[in-house]
């Protein structure tokens, strides 16, 4: 396939992430004229919300693992499928139900789309080339994550809401066209076995049951019942909340997980998850430093639009024009990482990049007052947004650097769950800080003007569970006009504390960068034209060699390198060539080896160990 071709594809690639992403965010804007058409309670509101965030999370391993016995492609265009038939149902729904389990049908065609579509660039780029395209995916959901508002604002306004779902349809379209027009299939061609059905089952109960906890712990309460969850007419009944009671079962449910996966991987069998992979360094504390970076990257893109609405006045429309310097600060990343990444150590783009957020987000905090002019909010925002464009992208690349091509779906899917998992832990725990902060400061702010205890307890609550709505009520009043006052300078310091705390989280996913190393050697045989580990299947083979020979400090003997540890090198070695279609002779060669030739090759490593 020429290179043209591929470049075309990265584009349809990015505009499925796109469709996915934007999703996620234009909703949110998209409520309140839901409300008023079909009229739904709070309870619906909510589950509108957040049954496609559930239903995402609690998939995302177990798809990017199947696109890699079914073919990456095909998992990625049955996605954008069921997505976009799902969306057309959202559009039409008539109640308010119908409309959550669109939103859910939602969920596992996004499940299939995100994963894949790593997997898919992890496959089909090498080398230098890789870090620019990793930074056109990674600028697309830092700019899709701004541009989500602006877009439902303006659909919801000049519209309806119903076209925040109904611009999904010709999206899908295209995004079908397009991928099979340029992308070419790709999939795991050596192993047949098959699927771990149940530990799919334990992954998607983990999964959903520790994104539900980390969601809705602030609304029904962490250990103790504060709101009763309501399906029809059935209540809650017990004390205890439900939210300890699904981290329980996230606990065992992943313990079961971990225990079945190594059971297999000693017999022999396939896994969900192939646990192996955390034995590679770049893999294992890749994920960890983007778990902690989720946490504070995407937790402040909650609590600024609301701030934006409620506090400072902005509609819905403002509010996305604001939040395009976000966007605009993350497409420009892209260029940087196109001029200056193959120049510049990967790891040290994530860590730029991370400086870059903590900056923004910072300086988002020094300046959130309840008078703050839009004007100072956009330098930051853009600072921030760049920051997300060169880290998102090339933090990523670097988890999956060393992934064989051949476990890119599981490495895509592990990847994207611990970053899903980051982002619910992040707006659980800066939600937390925004809402308490606005209590404190509230409930101090009333009592110092001397209303009584009660009417204090029904004035915060009524701020803080519509997240900040019941300003514009208050302020309308003159009698309760300085309360409202009150209530936009709380709001504004938790908004301000929010950001702070985010900071503090990408302070620390900064730091844990380090275990990444400096990436300079990496770079340095790019440099020189040689392949990255993961862009090949000999990903974990080429150290086995010398390993196996007896490395220094290795206490295994040098004479154990067998002739089936070089036919698995030389069958590796032939997968990697033939993902290149300009190595066909040399794929070729490598395949008509015989078993002579590989005692040959056994002799020979024998040779080199004894000198």
């Amino acid at each position: 396939m020429s290179s043209r071709t591929r470049w075309a594809g990265l584009v349809f690639i990015s505009v499925a992430v796109a469709l996915i992403i934007v999703d996620s965010t234009i909703v949110n804007v998209a409520i309140p004229s839901i409300v008023d058409e079909l009229h739904i309670g709070s309870t619906g509101v909510q589950w509108v919300q957040e049954s496609y965030t559930l239903v995402f999370a609690a998939l995302l391993l177990v798809f990017g693992t199947l696109a890699d016995r079914f073919g990456r492609r095909r998992m990625m265009l049955t996605g954008v499928v069921i997505f976009t038939l799902a969306s057309v149902a959202a559009a039409l729904a008539p109640t308010g139900a119908f409309l959550i389990g669109a939103r859910l049908v939602q969920g596992v065609g996004g499940a299939m789309i995100l994963p894949t579509t790593l997997s898919l660039i992890n496959a089909g780029f090498r080398g230098k080339e890789r870090a620019l395209a990793f930074a056109v995916w990674g600028s697309t959901i830092g700019g899709m994550t701004a541009l989500g508002p602006l877009l439902g604002g303006w659909l919801t306004t000049a519209f309806s809401w119903r076209w925040a779902f109904g611009i999904n349809i010709p999206l899908g379209i295209i995004i079908v066209i397009g991928v099979l027009a340029t992308v070419p299939e790709s999939r795991d061609t050596r192993n047949a076995e098959s699927v771990d059905w149940v530990g799919a089952l334990l992954s998607v109960i983990t999964s959903a049951s520790l994104v539900f906890g980390l969601i809705e712990g602030r609304t029904y309460g962490w250990w103790l019942v504060d709101t009763r969850p309501s399906i029809g007419d059935w209540t809650w009944p017990f004390a205890l909340s439900p939210v300890p009671i699904a981290f329980a079962v996230a606990i065992v449910g992943g313990v079961l997980f971990v225990l079945r996966g190594r059971a297999r991987l000693k017999a022999g069998r396939s896994t969900m998850l192939a646990l192996d992979l955390f034995r590679i360094p770049s893999f294992r504390n890749g994920n960890i430093a983007a778990t902690i970076v989720a946490l504070g990257e995407f937790g402040i893109v909650l609590a600024l639009p609301i701030w934006l609405q409620n506090v400072l006045g902005y509609s819905a429309l403002d509010t996305g024009l604001i939040l395009l310097a976000l966007a605009i600060g993350s497409f420009v990343a892209s260029g940087f990482a196109g001029a200056f990444g193959n120049r510049i150590p990967a790891v040290t783009v994530v860590r730029v990049g991370l400086v870059a957020e903590i900056v923004g987000v910072a300086g988002l905090g020094l300046v959130i007052t309840a008078t703050t002019p839009w004007g100072a909010l956009l330098p930051f925002l853009f600072v921030y947004g760049f920051g997300v464009g060169l880290a998102t992208a090339q933090l990523t690349g670097v988890v999956l650097r060393d992934v064989p091509v051949d476990q890119s779906g599981q490495g895509s899917g592990t990847t994207s769950t611990a970053r899903q998992i980051g982002s619910a832990l992040g707006i659980a725990v800066l939600g937390t800080v925004l809402f308490a902060s606005t209590t404190v400061v509230l409930d101090d702010s009333l009592q110092d003007r001397g209303v009584p205890a009660a009417q204090r307890d029904q004035l915060v609550s009524a701020v803080v569970d519509s997240s900040g709505a019941a300003i514009a009520a208050l302020e309308k009043d003159p009698r309760t006009a300085p309360i409202a006052a009150d209530a936009k300078t709380a709001f504004s310091d938790g908004t301000r504390w929010a950001a702070f705390s985010a900071a503090g989280f990408l302070v620390i996913g900064l730091v844990a960068t380090l275990s990444l190393g400096s990436g300079r050697r990496r770079e340095d045989e790019d440099a020189r034209g040689g392949e990255s580990p993961s862009d090949a299947p000999v990903a974990e083979a080429a150290p086995a060699a010398p390993a196996a020979a007896g490395a220094p400090g290795d206490a295994t003997p040098r004479s154990e390198l067998t002739a089936d540890d070089v036919a698995s090198m030389v069958q590796r070695l032939a997968d990697a060539l033939e993902a290149d279609p300009q190595l066909e002779r040399a794929t070729a060669a490598a395949k008509r080896l015989d078993r002579r030739s590989r005692a040959l090759l056994t002799r020979f490593f024998s040779d080199l160990a004894r000198d």
